[in-house]
C-alpha cells in the first residue's frame, strides 16, 4: 500500500497559535498574524508540492476565503499540487458546478479534487439563503451528485428531484480526468450519500478503534450498491525530533487558549447539528485535562476550533507509527495541517515522510527528474 498525504491551505489566516473558526463559530482573532494572501498561501502550496504532498485542502464557509477563487489563483503558482476544493452543493446549480470543475481541470492540467460539504449548521446555511433542514440538505446533495456524475460522464441529464430539477443538461466539454469526490459525514443520511456517490470517505481524527467502526459502517453501505470506496482522515500534526519537543509545542499551543475563548467556542459548537462535531466534542468534553485520548492523539485543537480537532503528536518515528496504525485499519489518505502551516509542513515532510518511504509506505509523487523521497534528508 502506498499512502497519500495532503496538506491544508489556511484560507482563514495562519499563525504560530491555533486559529479557530468553523461550524458556526467565528475565527479567533488571537494570533491571526498571517493573512491568507495569495502570496502566503502560494508559499505554503509550493512547500507542500516540493515536500511530496499530493494535494491541499481548502475549507468552505463564512469564516474563510472562497475556496474556488483562492485555489484558482494559487494553482498558477504551482505545477503539480492538486487542490481539494471544499464546496457546498446547495449554493450553485449542479450543471454550473460540473462546468466549473471541467474548466478547472483544463486550466490546471487536471489538478482538481472535490470535497463535498453538505453543511452541518442551519443558521450558517440560512445566511446563504438555504433554509432546508439537515436531512433534506443531504437528500439534495445526493440529487446534486447524481446530476454532476452524469454530466461528467458525457450524458444528457434530466432530473426532476425533490430539490433539484434540470432539463437537457449537458457539458460541451467533459473534465479529463474526472475529479475524484471526497466527502465526510457521520449521520445515517451522510452514510447513504457516501455509499452511492463518492470516491473517498473522510473522517475526522477519532481514535483508531472508532475510525475502524466508521470504515466498517461505510463499507457495508457501499457494498449494498456494489461499490467500494477509499478512506481518508483529517488531522492536525505536531511532529519534532523528539517526543518531548513535540509535547512541549502542544503545551505551548494549549497555554495560548484563554478560558474566555474556549468557553465561547465550546458554547457555539454545542449548538452544532453535525454528528461529526458532536463526536469531536465528546473526545475532550471541553476540559483541558486528559487530552491525549489515544497514544499520540491529542484533542486540544478542538477546544478552540470547529471541525477537525485532533492532532498527531510525537517524535517523527512516533507519528509515523500512529499513521501506520491508521493505515492498518484501512486509511489510505491523510489530510494534515499544523500551526503555522508553512513550518509544520517542513517538520512533517522532512521528518515523517522519509521514514514512511523507507518502509515502502509512501512515494514522492513528483515527475521524473524532480526531487524524490530519497533526496529528502532524515531529521535527527
Amino acid at each position: 500500500m502506498s499512502l497519500t498525504f495532503h496538506w491544508f491551505l489556511p484560507t482563514n489566516g495562519d499563525s504560530r497559535h491555533v486559529v479557530g473558526g468553523g461550524h458556526g463559530t467565528s475565527v479567533t482573532a488571537s494570533g491571526r498574524d498571517r493573512p491568507p494572501t495569495v502570496a502566503y498561501l502560494s508559499q505554503i502550496a509550493r512547500a507542500a508540492e516540493e515536500l511530496g504532498f499530493t494535494g491541499a485542502l481548502t475549507p468552505t464557509g463564512a469564516w474563510c476565503e472562497d475556496a474556488w477563487l483562492t485555489t484558482a489563483m494559487v494553482s498558477q503558482h504551482t505545477e503539480r499540487l492538486k487542490f481539494l476544493v471544499a464546496f457546498r452543493p446547495g449554493f450553485v446549480s449542479p450543471t454550473l458546478a460540473a462546468q466549473m470543475a471541467s474548466t478547472f481541470q483544463r486550466q490546471t492540467g487536471g489538478r482538481l479534487l472535490l470535497n463535498v460539504v453538505t453543511g452541518g449548521e442551519s443558521h450558517e446555511q440560512r445566511a446563504y439563503g438555504d433554509f432546508l433542514d439537515k436531512d433534506e440538505r443531504y437528500r439534495r446533495t445526493g440529487e446534486f451528485l447524481d446530476v454532476v456524475r452524469g454530466l461528467w460522464a458525457g450524458e444528457t441529464v434530466e432530473l426532476k428531484g425533490k430539490h433539484i430539477r434540470v432539463e437537457d443538461a449537458r457539458l460541451a466539454r467533459v473534465p479529463d480526468p474526472v475529479p475524484e469526490v471526497y466527502f465526510g459525514g457521520s449521520s445515517p443520511a451522510a452514510g447513504d450519500v457516501a455509499a452511492r456517490y463518492v470516491d473517498v470517505y473522510l473522517t475526522w481524527g477519532e481514535p483508531p478503534a472508532q475510525v475502524a467502526q466508521k470504515i466498517a459502517w461505510i463499507k457495508g453501505l457501499a457494498a449494498k450498491h456494489g461499490r467500494t470506496l477509499r478512506f481518508g482522515i483529517r488531522l492536525h500534526v505536531i511532529t519534532r525530533d523528539t517526543s518531548e519537543a513535540a509535547w512541549s509545542e502542544a503545551g505551548r499551543l494549549l497555554a495560548g487558549f484563554d478560558p474566555e475563548t474556549v468557553e465561547a467556542v465550546q458554547s457555539g459548537l454545542a449548538r452544532s447539528e453535525s454528528e461529526g462535531q458532536r463526536r469531536m466534542l465528546a473526545l475532550h468534553g471541553g476540559s483541558r485535562d486528559g487530552l491525549e485520548i489515544h497514544p499520540g492523539l491529542w484533542a486540544g485543537i478542538g477546544l478552540v476550533r470547529g471541525g477537525a480537532g485532533t492532532a498527531l503528536v510525537g517524535s517523527h518515528a512516533e507519528v509515523a507509527t500512529l499513521i501506520k496504525e491508521y493505515a492498518a485499519i484501512g486509511i489510505e489518505e491523510f489530510v494534515l495541517s499544523g500551526y503555522p502551516h508553512l513550518e509544520e509542513a517542513y517538520w512533517f515532510g522532512e521528518g515523517v515522510l522519509p521514514r514512511l518511504a523507507a518502509e515502502g509506505l509512501w512515494k514522492h509523487p513528483s515527475a521524473p527528474g524532480a526531487r524524490t523521497s530519497a533526496q529528502v534528508p532524515f531529521a535527527s
